[in-house]
């Protein structure tokens, strides 16, 4: 199997945003997304002897990574971060000091022509995170109705000629399986009639049909909030997304915990008895314009860095 270069974006800065110094170094901690490991061994690198650190993944490829990190703190999940409460308490743990989740897709799954995720190389139209479970691409677009295609294309990938290509598909599947990238790509270029400087036609088209494949925003949502039900009181949770879709959730979710709706200020409640935020919120990065120069694919990525609050009326406290 050929290896793939990845650079890990926002590589320090996601660490250095989980504050694993001090007490915290012989903590529990999550990545969420392991990829490639490049957080998953700096952070081994700054952990205590006595730390743990999981490490979840759909991809088999990742997976096969992860089991060559010889180190006893070290284990790794073949499962999307969205089972994380699941998969850790049949494993003795309830709680964690610190999780990452670096979403969206890596450089090694877009490189590898066989995977089907990317339009720039001919391969077979899989895009499946995981090949062990689901309907690929190529089987998802011989099937679905024209109506749902649009849906798809246009809610996941904000495509405003959605209608015009999932009218296309349709009429090429009618006379050929749609079976490769390449196939794709032309059907989507002959169906969008202006194309936005510097992006391929069929970007958008085939953001979406990853997205919907891998069910990636719903395991978000879900893993949002397994990772908070799991956080210790002072424990943070460090985001890196890719596309507005994500960063819109993740910054949703994040609000939702930091603004708490507070009853009617006329009734007779005391100050330390009103509604405490439950997280605040810690930073917002972007790549820096060094790195993106070194790695053009980190130049959409947002970070947002949130602790949990303890409970009770020093949470207010802790959120000034």
């Amino acid at each position: 199997m050929p290896e793939f270069a990845h650079r890990t974006v926002l590589l320090d800065e996601a660490v250095d945003a989980l504050d694993v110094g001090g007490a915290r170094a012989d903590g529990v901690y999550i990545d969420g997304t392991f990829g490639r490991g490049g957080h998953s061994r700096l952070l081994l690198s700054r952990l205590g002897a006595g730390a743990r650190l999981f490490g979840f993944d759909k991809d088999l490829q990742a997976i096969a990574t992860a089991a060559r990190i010889d180190d006893p703190r070290f284990a790794i999940i073949h499962d999307s971060f969205a089972t994380m409460r699941t998969a850790l308490a049949a494993r003795g743990v309830l709680h964690v000091d610190g999780i990452l989740l670096d979403l969206g897709i890596s450089s090694p799954q877009v490189d590898d022509a066989a995977r089907g995720f990317s339009f720039r190389n001919d391969g077979p139209l899989d895009m499946r995170m995981d090949t062990t479970r689901g309907m690929s691409a190529a089987q998802w677009l011989a099937i679905e109705t024209e109506q749902q295609l649009e849906k798809v294309i246009r809610n996941y990938g904000e495509e405003r000629f959605a209608f015009q290509i999932a009218k296309a598909i349709v009429a090429r599947r009618a006379v050929e399986p749609i079976s490769s990238t390449r196939q794709l790509a032309g059907i989507v270029a002959s169906a969008v009639k202006t194309r936005e400087k510097g992006k391929d036609p069929a970007t958008r088209t085939f953001q979406a049909i990853r997205i919907f494949i891998n069910q990636e925003l719903e395991d978000l949502a879900a893993g949002l909030s397994e990772a908070y039900a799991m956080l210790a009181p002072g424990a943070r949770m460090a985001v890196i997304s890719f596309h507005s879709l994500e960063d819109r959730i993740v910054k949703q979710f994040f609000a939702s915990k930091v603004k708490v709706e507070q009853p009617d200020r006329r009734l007779p409640i005391r100050a330390v008895d009103l509604p405490q935020p439950l997280m605040k919120l810690v930073a917002k990065m972007k790549p820096s314009d060094q790195e993106v120069a070194l790695n053009p694919r980190a130049r959409s990525a947002v970070m947002r860095v949130a602790e949990r609050l303890p409970a009770g009326p020093s949470a207010a406290k802790g959120a000034r």
